[in-house]
């Protein structure tokens, strides 16, 4: 059979990216397929009026220098495999929480400076709170420690398990707990347990019960390690860079090309057929799109479908990419945000405020004497399906919303409202169309109780097709997707007969 490459992958976001250039890099051809213009997927930027804007990622984690963060560390370790130089701000304070009752809490890069103004508000719960980020730290010291690869993977899994048979057995323990339970065995204190939960809530859109704990080891541990680093240029500076390395070691990249269908077989993918019927096979296919779309939609057998309730789908995200005049944000201002106004409503659709301003980071981001200000809330389909793009009514409803947000956000930023002077809003309706996203969403998330392994991982129900991104182990996030684009690459590479050397 004639090959358009070994391995085609459906969706340039950054899992499939992570593992085309893990594969090219070994020599197996790979190609990959993207329906728009620009890749990264959410992990993206693009330019409007002299402004650059973040698609959706803004914290970025994996960028660290620390030779002893092994595994988390895994951008500077991908990108020093590729040859490629992506460089980085690095930004003191990971998020700036800003709570009712004028709770504040701004998540320092220090550790001890960031538990310290915790026990300052709570000095009777100083004992409970370092436990708690004692079990963190545990989780990080035991993945920093592990090479990164495919727990499908027989071989890695008993290589691994043979050189740390302790630290092997102690995380699969942790992998039955959850950080919601962990937190409330050593804290009692009702506001302190609400910031807990919002430390889950700011990257996994869950409290923390519904939290694994081995998920929140990774990100509220490495902070403190690796830290939060933003790419010189906006968030596209990491897929660019991941197509550059693709390029480099001789893989194809087509961008405007969207997949119809993932051709199937005797329950083997064999390849895929473009929108205008064009077929590209390959002895494997990575689909880098959700779960649902990529067996409700892209595989044609509904023997292979994915019921929509066998997970959480997670929320999507109404945003709002806006260009200020620099006087607006005053000196001294934090990049990351976080408002929430009502403990109440903080987990309904609108309910808590993430907001960035990386001009302070990257003043090229904007037009001399301005910045750049990203603000986003959770948001679903359901409450857009009643307009028509393009209507009067579907403008109106965004510039409404859109108003509130902006008028809620100057209690941290006061005259933003007069200072905006350019704005554009995303609904989860973009999410759908630009992203390919079903309703918009940023893939499955686990039933309180489940436990993180029964996450989808690379392997899927048909032979030959895998799965990497948000809807497979670990989860959500930049970081996250990439550790799934690594685990991909390493597994397939070795059914391949070419395994990859260890990051």
């Amino acid at each position: 059979m004639d090959y358009s490459a070994d391995v085609v992958i459906v969706g340039a976001g950054i899992g499939g990216l992570t593992a085309a250039a893990l594969l090219q890099e070994r020599g197996i051809s790979t190609l990959t397929i993207e329906k728009n213009s620009y890749p990264g997927g959410s992990c993206a930027s693009f330019r409007h009026k002299g402004y650059t804007f973040d698609a959706g990622a803004s914290v970025f984690y994996g960028f660290g220098r620390d030779e002893s963060s092994g595994t988390l560390n895994l951008h500077t370790r991908i990108f020093r495999k590729l040859g490629i130089d992506v460089p980085t701000i690095p930004d003191p304070v990971q998020i700036h929480f800003h709570m009712p009752g004028g709770f504040e809490v701004p998540v320092h890069y220090g550790r001890e400076e960031f538990l310290g103004s915790l026990v300052g508000r709570f000095p009777g719960e100083e004992r409970g709170i370092r436990a708690f980020y004692r079990e963190l730290e545990s989780v990080y010291d035991i993945l920093s420690e592990l090479p990164a690869g495919s727990l499908e993977d027989p071989v890695h899994v008993l290589k691994v398990g043979r050189r740390y048979p302790g630290k092997v057995m102690s995380l699969a323990l942790k992998t039955l707990q959850s950080m919601g339970r962990t937190a409330k065995r050593n804290i009692s204190d009702a506001e302190l347990l609400k910031f807990i939960d919002m430390e889950s809530y700011s990257w996994a859109v869950q409290d923390a019960d519904a939290t694994p704990l081995v998920n929140a080891g990774i990100c509220l541990a490495d902070r403190h390690h690796g830290g939060i680093h933003y790419p010189v240029g906006g968030a596209g500076a990491i897929p660019d860079a991941l197509c550059e390395g693709i390029r480099r070691c001789g893989g194809s990249i087509r961008f405007g090309s969207g997949v119809e269908e993932i051709l199937v077989r005797d329950g083997r993918a064999e390849g895929v057929r473009l929108a205008g019927g064009e077929v590209c096979r390959a002895k494997a296919v990575i689909s880098n799109a959700t779960i649902w779309d990529t067996f409700n939609t892209l595989v044609k057998d509904p023997r292979y479908a994915v019921a929509e309730e066998k997970f959480i789908r997670s929320p999507s995200w109404f945003q709002l990419y806006l260009g200020v005049d620099r006087k607006v944000v005053p000196e001294g201002f934090h990049v990351h945000h976080i408002l929430v106004d009502d403990w109440e409503r903080y987990r309904e659709y609108g309910g808590t405020i993430y907001f960035s301003a990386p001009t302070i980071l990257d003043p090229s981001l904007a037009p001399e004497g301005k910045h750049v200000v990203h603000a986003f809330v959770t948001d679903d389909v359901s409450r857009w399906n009643g307009c028509r793009r393009g209507s009067a009514e579907y403008r109106k409803a965004k510039e409404e919303f859109g108003a509130s947000i902006i008028r809620r956000t100057e209690t941290i930023l006061p005259g933003l409202s007069d200072a905006v002077e350019v704005r554009l809003f995303a609904t989860p309706l973009t999410h759908e169309r630009y992203l390919n996203r079903y309703k918009g969403s940023y893939g499955p998330m686990l039933h309180p109780g489940q436990n993180i392994l029964q996450k989808p991982q690379n392997c899927t129900a048909v032979r030959d097709l895998y799965m990497t991104g948000d809807s497979t182990f670990p989860g959500q996030g930049v970081i996250a997707v990439t550790y799934s684009g690594v685990s991909c690459a390493s597994y397939l590479a070795r059914k391949l007969g070419q395994p990859l050397d260890y990051l």
